[in-house]
């Protein structure tokens, strides 16, 4: 394995290549037609993570294990056009440019000859959800692959063909050459040769040395689109006789529709029908704005018997204390260690997070001679088709799902239940295609939100300012409630014969739920790791980005702050002292260099500075951060003044794409641990829109963020998705300390009067 270090600060894209993407050249599209043959490409990945680039064992690389075929990942037809699949979805991430660079590199191809089709239940293999910054460990790890595998194929049969040894020919730019000056080009080469094939553990992977598109930074092929207006979100989709619908969601959970009088409703300008399965309610019309006045209409209309009861919004985190857990040991060291001098202990605590999507969810769906075709923004096609079947009572094979990005989100929202008011509606007007799109208010109330949590622990410093015993809580809610049967799509749990939600499951470690990212990566001695899982949910939650590994870094790494403090020692050195892993030093060690950090620095009052490191779930991407920040005492306003992170993902791919995501995901990360909080009262959800749902605005944006890349040319592919997360929201923290002399454990940070008066103290 090559572990050289490459930093790139700035890789600029080749100018060719560049004016070609401009041109528009791998703009793809897709028909609306159910019955059309191929929807022409979709849309790719998440994030980047870890599997071998060189496979030598007997398991098949990647997501190869689970769809062997050569053919389910390739196809080359006989005019030498190279289509690539993937059963992974873009969330806006930048995978599906990766993708096309990792086999355009590996077929020895541009990126121009490569048309990629994304997340597809017709098309593609079956990959599960987009989620966990998995897609290029498992997915484009398959692709680099089988894409060297194809290659190999193509040129053993023109071996063949030309009579001379395979070890002669080189293939270059879709041409594989001969010493002696004769030339076959990859249709000629593909004629005759079968790729329905099993791939091989062993791949002939360009040597990394010798890279010419991995490792640069592409443009992005789902961009051009976006900024110029063109069709980029599923919210876009505009098939032809298209009508609209709008759900009638119930005004808490648990409600039952007692009696609705529709026959005025129905009478309405360009009603077309009013759908009501049970307490399940929905209005179909000719234009939108007819179905949204019939919607609210329906909405008068209805009378509703509530029973939903939620926890006192003052004594939420007690009742999560309080309510009853299934007891998961995490896991556990005891080894020697000196005496314990010195013991610390805190507790934090996190809101109910919003995914709060910039567009709405929104579905498309098809209902023609029995088989219904849907386009949505759901991150897993295969499980959602499986739900939908179950709910329609269909068979799997009769619905096809096609993932078409929706307008913002990582995590499990409210995309999976659009698809199912779409598919309910359109079953009951067959013939013409459906759009739903939710509403504001329906999508910040009823999407599944990232759960509440509260997190203890209690550490022990020695007389050398080692620390020696590390005792940690978590108490938590699943955040996996994805579509593991119909009864986790709410419009499914409404109908006359409801389906019931499958049962909350923790996820094993080390990817982990709510203990994600519970362990600490340092060197202690004596540690002891309790998750409390909590099985029943006073509100609807599910996967957000980072799952707890969120909450659980912002805890870990706010607390060895508080114990650097009590150690007397400068944080960044009190890090690397309890830090063995090389890699883990090497970010901390650069971000430290580049942000200046300075040991001896005063404090200033008003200003501080804070660090943070974690490695994504202890085995993906390793990052560390630095931040400086004011403080205005007279308001708590928390002004960002820079950012310098350090990230190592293995081997990169695009470099402005792993840039992109932590940039993104340090923004995201700030903005719920300053601002963020879901809230409720008594019996139902109060954060129903964007002034009672706050989020970072562009005043709130740091006013400069960098983000240095430590690449490792043929190392394995680790996920940067979700990689800033965890330490982002530490960094604030431990900032926010050091300009207050506070420490603040109680997410959001910035909210209320809580800030101003720490900062005027």
């Amino acid at each position: 394995m090559n572990t050289r270090h490459r930093h790139h600060d700035s890789i600029p894209a080749d100018p060719a290549r560049r004016r070609f993407l401009a041109a528009g050249s791998l703009t793809v599209g897709f028909t609306l037609l159910p019955g059309a043959t191929a929807l022409a490409a979709q849309r790719s990945t998440e994030d980047a993570a870890p599997t071998a680039a060189s496979a030598t064992s007997t398991k098949l690389p990647g997501n190869l294990g689970s769809t062997p075929l050569l053919d389910a990942w390739i196809k080359i037809d006989e005019q030498g056009r190279i289509t690539v699949c993937t059963g992974k979805a873009e969330l806006g991430t930048g995978i599906r440019t990766a993708f096309i660079q990792i086999a355009a590199e590996e077929l020895q191809v541009g990126p121009e000859d490569i048309h990629l089709v994304t997340a597809d239940t017709g098309l593609t293999p079956n990959e599960g959800y987009t989620a966990g910054s998995h897609s290029t460990a498992d997915s484009g790890t398959a692709i680099l692959n089988a894409a060297a595998q194809v290659r190999q194929l193509l040129l053993q049969s023109a071996a063949g063909k030309l009579g001379v040894d395979v070890a002669s020919l080189q293939a270059a730019n879709g041409i594989i050459n001969a010493p002696d000056g004769r030339k076959m080009d990859y249709g000629q080469a593909v004629s005759g040769l079968d790729l329905h094939r099993n791939a091989e553990p062993t791949s002939p992977l360009v040597d990394p040395a010798r890279h010419r598109v991995i490792g640069q930074s592409m443009p992005r092929v789902d961009i051009p689109a976006k900024v110029t207006g063109g069709t980029s979100y599923v919210q876009d989709l505009r098939p032809l006789d298209m009508v609209h619908a709008r759900a009638v969601r119930a005004p808490s959970y648990g409600a039952r529709l007692v009696s609705v009088d529709s026959a005025a409703i129905e009478k309405m300008p360009g009603v077309i029908k009013v759908v009501r399965d049970g307490s399940y309610l929905a209005v179909v019309a000719h234009d939108e704005w007819q179905a949204i006045q019939a919607m609210r209409a329906l909405a008068v209309a209805a009378k509703w018997e509530e029973s939903a009861v939620l926890p006192a919004p003052d004594a939420l985190y007690d009742t999560l204390l309080k309510m009853p857990a299934r007891e998961i040991h995490v896991g556990e060291r005891h080894g020697a260690a000196q005496p314990a001098v010195r013991t610390l202990q805190g507790r934090f605590t996190k809101p109910y997070l919003a995914h709060a999507a910039m567009g709405p969810s929104c579905a498309v769906a098809h209902m023609q001679q029995g088989k219904l075709t849907i386009w949505t923004h759901a991150q897993g096609v295969f499980p959602l088709r499986g739900g939908l079947a179950e709910m329609l009572g269909m068979k799997p094979e009769d619905i096809r799902c096609i993932h078409v990005p929706g307008a913002g989100c990582y995590g499990h929202n409210a995309a999976d239940d659009a698809a199912a008011d779409a598919a309910l509606i359109a079953r009951a007007v067959p013939g013409r295609p459906v759009r739903v799109q939710w509403m504001r208010e329906q999508e910040h109330t009823w999407e599944p939100f990232g759960p509440a949590m509260v997190t203890d622990v209690k550490a022990s410093l020695d007389a050398s300012g080692h620390i020696v015993d590390w005792q940690y809580e978590i108490w938590s809610n699943s955040h996996n409630q994805r579509i593991d049967n119909a009864g986790r799509l709410i419009p499914a749990t409404f109908l006359a014969q409801p389906f019931t939600p499958a049962p909350p499951k923790p996820i094993p470690m080390p990817e982990g739920g709510g203990d994600r990212n519970s362990v600490p990566l340092y060197n202690f001695p004596n540690f002891n790791i309790q998750h409390h899982f909590l099985p029943d949910m006073p509100v609807r939650v599910s996967a957000m980005r980072g799952l707890g590994a969120f909450m659980n870094v912002f805890t870990i790494e706010s607390f060895m702050d508080e114990l650097a403090s009590a150690a007397g020692a400068d944080p960044v050195e009190f890090r690397l002292r309890h830090l063995d892993d090389p890699r883990g030093r090497d970010v901390v060690q650069l971000a430290s260099q580049r942000f200046g950090w300075d040991p001896q620095r005063k404090r200033q009052p008003g200003r501080g500075v804070g660090f943070s490191f974690a490695q994504y779930k202890n085995l993906m991407s390793y990052l560390a951060i630095a931040v400086e920040l004011d403080v205005t005492p007279e308001t708590g306003a928390v002004r960002i003044l820079r950012v310098v992170a350090a990230v190592d993902c293995g081997q990169i791919v695009n470099p402005d794409g792993v840039r992109n995501q932590i940039e993104g995901g340090i923004l995201q990360s700030a903005s719920w641990t300053l601002y963020e909080q879901v809230r409720h009262d008594r019996t139902g959800i109060r954060s129903y829109d964007w002034s009672t749902y706050p989020i970072m605005r562009f005043s709130d944006v740091p006013l400069k963020v960098e983000v240095h890349l430590i690449d490792r040319p043929g190392a394995p592919f680790l996920g940067a998705g979700e990689a800033s997360q965890g330490p982002a929201s530490a960094a604030l923290g431990n900032a926010i300390a050091d300009a207050t002399g506070q420490r603040l454990r109680n997410l959001p940070l910035a909210a209320g009067q809580r800030l101003r008066e720490y900062a005027q103290a």
